[in-house]
């Protein structure tokens, strides 16, 4: 006996919109339950996770501070996951593109001027794009798996930030501590209401790029390739597309807003390069790409949902006194539910009993 998913030949409309909604719904119903088993009142958490983030303004600086580089990440997969490309990678593309753009700063800091911060907004969107470029070659060239050498390359910007820190780049005034020296004030990004909080212009890109990468999806030819390619490889071939340059192109983009997201968290949120600069951005922003559709103007709504999560996750860390790991397991339901509820409403479980069982059983009754 076996367990097969068979394509439903009519699909809900309705249910495809509200898959989103389904999946959130049963992730707070998830997440009731394992604060009730963790011995904590489930109203309270949830209120701390989802109410009181947004009571105040400063709340909502922090909002869009954390909203901002889930939602670029997300932005740029959502080209790689249209087109039949599977970058999980962006957490290293991330590190990559903030190491990138942090050179000027760091190893010129006497070089003080206003093209500085322009520099690496572009540094660090080449940064991230070449290292994205690295899985792409490997699966045009060597056939390989982008899946494993996206996600392997992650742990290789990981140990390299942290060398670069603690060695070469670690501030010689800084006492020992593993961290580069300040930014000057030429390479910090600047916040949008300064009087107000701390949200920078690294929101402003994303919902730029998000309405750019949005045109170019539904607008553009290349949009339409792209859509071609992911859905039907040997359509798009006899339609002259290449398979190999989506490859790049898919990679590129999704590796450049992932670098662009990372210099603007160094440069806008921290000031300075760290062993740690990212709770998980790039793993994060899978989930928003899916929970967004794969649609650029939906992910920005379910990058905002998911950093409220993070958020929330803080003030219930603050408040019951609950572990980072139970954040990052609501995070986890949450893309569980996501998969499942579009698994289930674009297709029918079947159970498929095999020939050698139904003979089994006949001669049983014999």
């Amino acid at each position: 006996m076996r367990i097969e998913l068979v394509k439903r030949p009519q699909q809900s409309a309705l249910y495809s919109a509200l898959s989103p909604f389904f999946a959130l719904a049963l992730t707070l119903i998830a997440g009731a339950i394992m604060f009730s088993l963790l011995g904590k009142n489930p109203l309270d958490a949830l209120y701390y996770y989802f109410i009181d983030p947004l009571r105040e303004m400063w709340s909502l600086h922090e909002l869009a501070v954390k909203a901002a580089p889930l939602i670029l990440i997300a932005v740029g997969l959502s080209v790689c996951f249209l087109s039949n490309n599977w970058n999980i990678g962006a957490e290293g593309q991330f590190i990559i593109g903030a190491m990138a753009g942090s050179i000027l700063p760091v190893m010129y800091p006497d070089f003080q001027s206003w093209i500085v911060l322009p520099l690496m907004l572009i540094m660090g969107m080449v940064g991230g794009a070449a290292y994205a470029a690295i899985p792409a070659l490997l699966k045009t060239r060597f056939n390989t798996n982008e899946i494993l050498t996206s996600l392997m390359l992650v742990y290789v910007a990981q140990l390299f930030l942290d060398w670069m820190v603690r060695g070469p780049w670690r501030n010689p005034a800084g006492m020992n501590f593993p961290e580069t020296r300040n930014f000057h004030e030429y390479a910090i990004l600047p916040e949008i209401w300064p009087d107000s909080g701390r949200a920078h212009w690294g929101f402003v890109f994303a919902l730029v790029a998000a309405l750019l990468v949005w045109f170019m999806l539904s607008k553009t030819l290349r949009g339409f390739e792209v859509k071609v390619l992911g859905q039907s490889p040997r359509a798009g071939r006899f339609a002259g597309f290449s398979a190999s340059k989506m490859v790049f192109f898919a990679f590129i983009v999704s590796g450049a807003l992932a670098g662009l997201a990372g210099i603007s968290e160094v440069s806008g949120a921290i000031g300075q390069l760290r062993p740690t600069i990212s709770p998980g951005y790039g793993f994060a922003a899978i989930i928003v790409a899916f929970l967004g559709r794969l649609n650029p103007l939906g992910i920005v709504a379910a990058g905002l949902v998911l950093a409220l999560s993070y958020l929330g996750g803080e003030a219930a860390q603050i408040s019951i006194g609950v572990s980072d790991k139970v954040v990052r397991a609501f995070q986890g339901m949450l893309l569980f539910f996501v998969l499942g509820c579009d698994t289930l409403i674009h297709y029918r479980i079947r159970i498929v009993r095999s020939a050698l069982s139904k003979a089994e059983v006949s001669h049983g009754n014999a």
